[in-house]
């Protein structure tokens, strides 16, 4: 093997990696691979590597003997333990200025952990989120790496030309984040938001399904139009297609898949992100519930028996309800990322992060699964105004809200009438009827958290930050409140 020939070195040939790997081959880039259970390498050399410049060791220290300096290691393993535990057996490799990648799904706040952890031993740790599934992979995924900004001109080249590109520009979909764990945070709100779009859109297939009794060829043609329009994704033209899927007897293949959607945790740790910062992510929170009330199937196959269905019917205009759908699907789509953008806000005041919101709109918009022409509607958004507080106050997605709003609240009321679960749909409108209203039923709560215990209250008729604690008597009788400063 020569020595110091590979330009970046990845460890874990699962298929992200493989692809990955292959992927970084086609753009000129010298590869040497390592993993743990060594038969991989040497299928992989002479299975989908062959005649390709990949180098493959059989152990670390050939590894890393093939690698120029300052070393390059991207690892592609589990999140979790499994990555410090690969940390700590290349720790006695690894040389002051070395860069060190993790491109799984970890958890932002072990980034965090191992970018301080190597930062003093003078090694360069970088999160990286990698979106796009196996085919973004190979062909272009859409990559948000943070740590420590150190490295980042080192693997700039390498993951910039991996990259997908926008069709729009020609830009790649990856750029810095931030320091620390920003770049894995982006990644999970990313996913959290995916949860989010997949229920939206399984929420208005669920209608035409079964309010208005859409076939099949219908619903692919109803998905086809509406990805000619604002709705355009990756997500809406795959469910076109999945609609048109025939299983071995020509009956339609979505008809025999158990309606139980599985989870790996990303959407579980954006809404608990949410509850510790206080902000009301309240769609990707439910969209996670609405998996988990699907996997207790025996029991709801067992309520089912229990409690009738409402009789009521649908029995308006097809077409025009079917128009209703998008607009409920559009706008619930709105508030989703102006919730996802408000977490990161919070996130970056609580984590001193200095993250460019129009940059990482920009990334998403290819290469990654919520990849979608919405977002370059969003870039413009932070680039009239930077520091936008909410997707909302924008003047666009204003007014897009304010246009669909009658067939959303129509959407809505429809599924409440009839039974049929819409709860994102339905999530999504009462946290805009929140946000929109300057005066909400809190007044009561706060008033009784003071009555049992003591918590104090603030006033209409006095600033902000004074507090005050009443000694309620519960008769009607005069009370007496002390004012305390905040």
């Amino acid at each position: 093997m020569t020595e110091g020939k590979a330009d970046i070195g990845l460890i874990g040939l699962a298929v992200m990696g493989q692809n990955l790997v292959m992927n970084m081959n086609d753009h000129g880039f010298t590869v040497v691979v390592f993993n743990r259970t060594v038969s991989k390498v040497s299928e992989f050399i002479e299975g989908p590597a062959k005649g390709s410049k990949v180098i493959g060791a059989s152990s670390l220290e050939e590894f890393f003997k093939a690698l120029k300096r300052p070393r390059k290691i991207m690892l592609m393993v589990k999140a979790g333990s499994p990555v410090d535990d690969l940390i700590q057996e290349c720790l006695p490799f690894l040389e002051k200025g070395d860069i060190v990648i993790d491109g799984g799904n970890s958890h932002y706040p072990d980034t965090e952990r191992r970018v301080k952890m190597l930062k003093e031993k003078g090694i360069l740790f970088v999160g990286a989120g990698v979106s796009g599934g196996e085919e973004g992979a190979r062909h272009g995924p859409s990559i948000m790496p943070g740590g420590n900004k150190d490295a980042w001109e080192g693997i700039k080249p390498i993951f910039q030309g991996i990259s997908a590109k926008a069709k729009e520009d020609g830009l790649p979909c990856c750029d810095w984040i931030g320091d620390g764990g920003a770049g894995h945070y982006v990644k999970m709100v990313h996913n959290g938001i995916e949860y989010g779009d997949m229920q939206l859109i399984s929420e208005a297939y669920f209608l035409l399904r079964n309010v208005l009794g859409c076939s099949f060829d219908e619903m692919h043609k109803i998905f086809d139009e509406w990805n000619q329009g604002v709705l355009n994704s990756f997500l809406i033209e795959i469910t076109s297609h999945i609609f048109t899927q025939k299983d071995t007897d020509g009956q339609p293949l979505l008809d025999k898949i158990l309606d139980v959607a599985g989870q790996k945790g990303t959407g579980k740790w954006t809404g608990i992100s949410a509850l510790d910062l206080g902000i009301p992510v309240t769609l990707i929170a439910e969209s996670v519930f609405a998996r988990c009330l699907s996997s207790l199937k025996e029991e709801r196959q067992h309520a089912q028996k229990l409690f009738p269905a409402p009789t009521a019917k649908f029995t308006g205009d097809k077409k025009a309800f079917i128009e209703d759908i998008r607009k409920a699907l559009y706008a619930s789509k709105i508030i989703s990322y102006a919730q996802g953008f408000m977490l990161m806000r919070a996130a970056a005041n609580e984590m001193k992060w200095k993250l460019n919101y129009g940059a990482i709109a920009l990334i998403w918009r290819e290469g990654c699964i919520i990849r979608s022409r919405f977002l370059n509607d969003i870039k413009k958004a932070y680039d009239r105004k930077s520091d936008l507080a909410n997707l909302l106050f924008d003047d666009f997605f204003r007014k897009e809200i304010l246009a669909s709003e009658d067939g959303w609240r129509r959407v809505v009321s429809k599924t409440a009438e009839l039974g049929i679960p819409a709860p994102c749909f339905s999530t999504s409108l009462a946290f805009f009827d929140g946000y929109r209203s300057g005066q909400l039923p809190a007044n009561l709560i706060q008033a009784q958290r003071d009555f049992f215990g003591a918590h104090t209250y603030e006033r209409t008729d006095k600033s902000r930050g004074q507090f005050f604690h009443t000694n309620w008597t519960g008769t009607g009788g005069a009370i007496t409140s002390t004012s305390y400063n905040a």
